[in-house]
């Protein structure tokens, strides 16, 4: 009996620390709280002392939502291809009369593509989609000028261009300074399929009839 009330006492002591610690946790809680309510309002009076009486606005006093812009679309795309048209520049030491047929007008085609395709090509078996002439334009320009117009058809999917080169009768000793430089360009585009000299009616030794891969 004794015992019980010894346990009795110990629980009603523990009891009563507990809510002594949550007692004070409360009001230790409170003030903090008041403390910081005090401390906004301290804040808030200083504000106003400052900028004098504020007004608050209508939530819907003159308002303007402004629509959001859409970025500038960026031409990712675009400045891809010309990259890659710039890794792909075109050498003037390319050795490229190993790849020519030994015919009259030195024509080339692709180890994939057969002879047939090339005498389809002479006698004209594809419409002629584009051309470009490279007159008057140096060297540099000129190589340059062909790099992008041969990329480009090939995007656009034309499979048959032009390409006028000259004949060099307005050159230093009327020597065709492009006629084998174009040669030379075209053989290291991978667009190229095949090439042949222009038919009389097309330009003749002064032009280029090019077959392209396509899109």
């Amino acid at each position: 009996m004794k015992s019980d009330t010894l346990n009795s006492l110990q629980d009603l002591k523990t009891l009563q620390r507990e809510l002594a610690l949550r007692r004070r946790l409360d009001e230790e809680r409170r003030e903090r709280e008041a403390a910081a309510a005090r401390l906004a309002e301290q804040e808030r009076r200083a504000f106003e002392l400052s900028v004098g009486p504020v007004t608050p606005l209508s939530a819907r006093a003159h308002r303007v939502v402004h629509a959001r812009q859409a970025p500038e679309p960026e031409p990712l795309q675009r400045e891809a291809d010309e990259r890659r048209v710039l890794l792909q520049a075109l050498s003037d030491d390319f050795d490229v009369e190993s790849l020519l047929e030994t015919d009259d007008t030195l024509s080339f085609r692709r180890p994939e593509i057969s002879a047939e395709v090339v005498k389809k090509l002479r006698r004209g078996h594809w419409s002629l989609q584009a051309q470009i002439d490279l007159h008057g334009l140096r060297r540099d320009q000129a190589r340059e000028a062909l790099g992008h117009f041969i990329h480009e058809c090939s995007q656009r999917g034309l499979r048959c261009v032009r390409v006028v080169h000259g004949k060099g009768h307005g050159s230093p000793g009327r020597e065709p300074i492009l006629k084998g430089r174009v040669r030379r360009w075209l053989v290291q585009k991978e667009e190229v399929l095949a090439f042949v000299q222009a038919r009389g009616s097309d330009g003749g030794a002064g032009a280029l009839m090019v077959l392209l891969t396509g899109s």
